[in-house]
């Protein structure tokens, strides 16, 4: 198990993970969401092939419709 720190709480997971995984495993698969790792915005055309290591930090906002 490796760990990695999302939205400032450690979790573990079980690498290889690249940020599509990362996106489904947390329940966040079909929505509006930005993923930022390590200070760098990860565009959603590279969450496929961005592999995610231990120790990487990650924010991840759901974006939140309404008026």
């Amino acid at each position: 198990m490796s760990e990695l720190k999302i939205n400032g709480n450690i979790r573990q997971f079980t690498l290889p993970l690249s940020v599509a995984d990362l996106v489904e495993q947390l329940g966040y698969a079909g929505k509006r969401i930005a993923v930022e790792r390590n200070g760098e915005i990860v565009p959603k055309s590279q969450h496929a092939v961005t592999q995610l290591a231990e120790g990487d930090c990650l924010e991840v906002v759901v974006a939140v419709g309404g008026g």
